[in-house]
């Protein structure tokens, strides 16, 4: 799965302009689906026929990423920016974003504004190399994402936008290997999740599932000093108990428990103090729909380098491909 996950994760798309990383997810799974389109909000919904004797399954992983969006541009050609979805500026100094056009920037910040303490956003600046405003190649409104190559060391990946790359890949990894399902299998690549949960939100609600599970990412309790979660890298991706959006529906989790027991998968528990994902949205569509997470462990998330372990990805995706192969 390595060259898929690259691919994927070097790819440009922040929220609200996923069209390229749409179309490189459209590409791979296109020959696999019974049903493609894209919907209004500009999901991509993928649709696999089961026998008819089973539940309509959603599937849902995110296809946007974090990133910056440029929202002055001094007469000296420096941008300034906002975020896209959730930053740190601790671990911006001196990151490089690329902007859909090609244009690589460097972020700095400013020396007589920072001496000790960590710089605000608003203290920050994007040096994309102009000499003036007019020299400047980014316009007012540009996104940018973090530029990052993929790196595999061992069983450790890196790279930036695992969160949701790399529950992008287990999904498309699952429709190539899902042979017979007794279930009417929807798998969508959701908009925006990073801003407002708002593509899995219009997805979910014009599939009407009978049970919905978002694949993502979440935090591990496994680096030093760290706040204390029982999630680690490496011990098998975690069943969402809670986060600080949801519940998990008990019927859900404890779906997912029963097969990874069947199956002989490890998994974790997962109890996320901050943060949500796409199931919080997908739960209260229209009378409410059965909603689970599968989460992979992932250090440094929502900064430029993000960890996984491949052991975890590949679990995840026996995990789910014993969720849908079984009644």
């Amino acid at each position: 799965m390595n060259a898929l996950i690259q691919k994927l994760t070097e790819s440009f798309g922040p929220s609200g302009a996923e069209d390229p990383i749409r179309a490189v997810i459209r590409a791979e799974i296109e020959a696999l689906a019974d049903e493609i389109r894209v919907d209004p909000l500009g999901s991509l919904v993928v649709y696999k026929a089961g026998s008819g004797q089973g539940k309509r399954i959603l599937l849902d992983a995110h296809m946007d990423e974090i990133g910056v969006i440029a929202a002055y541009i001094d007469e000296n050609g420096f941008v300034r920016f906002t975020q896209i979805g959730g930053l740190y500026p601790l671990a911006l100094v001196g990151s490089r974003v690329a902007f859909g056009n090609g244009t690589v920037g460097v972020i700095g910040y400013e020396h007589k504004s920072v001496t000790d303490k960590i710089p605000s956003l608003d203290q920050l600046y994007i040096d994309v190399g102009a000499t003036d405003r007019e020299d400047c190649p980014v316009r007012i409104g540009d996104p940018a994402v973090f530029s990052r190559p993929f790196v595999s060391q061992g069983s450790r990946l890196l790279a930036k936008a695992m969160d949701d790359r790399i529950g992008c890949a287990m999904l498309i990894e699952t429709l190539r290997r899902l042979d017979k399902s007794p279930h009417d299998v929807y798998l969508v690549f959701s908009v925006q999740e990073e801003t407002t949960l708002s593509g899995a939100r219009t997805s979910a609600y014009g599939i009407d599932p009978d049970l919905a599970i978002a694949v993502d990412v979440t935090d591990t309790g496994d680096t030093p000093e760290c706040l204390p979660m029982a999630v680690r890298l490496g011990e098998g991706p975690a069943i969402k108990v809670q986060d600080s959006g949801m519940i998990a529906h008990p019927s859900v989790r404890d779906l997912m428990v029963q097969r990874a027991k069947a199956a002989g998968t490890p998994y974790q528990l997962e109890v996320l103090v901050g943060g949500t994902t796409d199931a919080a949205a997908m739960q209260l569509v229209r009378a409410g729909v059965p909603t689970g997470c599968l989460s992979i462990p992932c250090r440094y998330v929502h900064t430029p380098s993000e960890m996984v372990d491949a052991n975890d990805v590949e679990h995840g995706v026996q995990l789910l491909l014993e969720i849908l192969q079984s009644t």
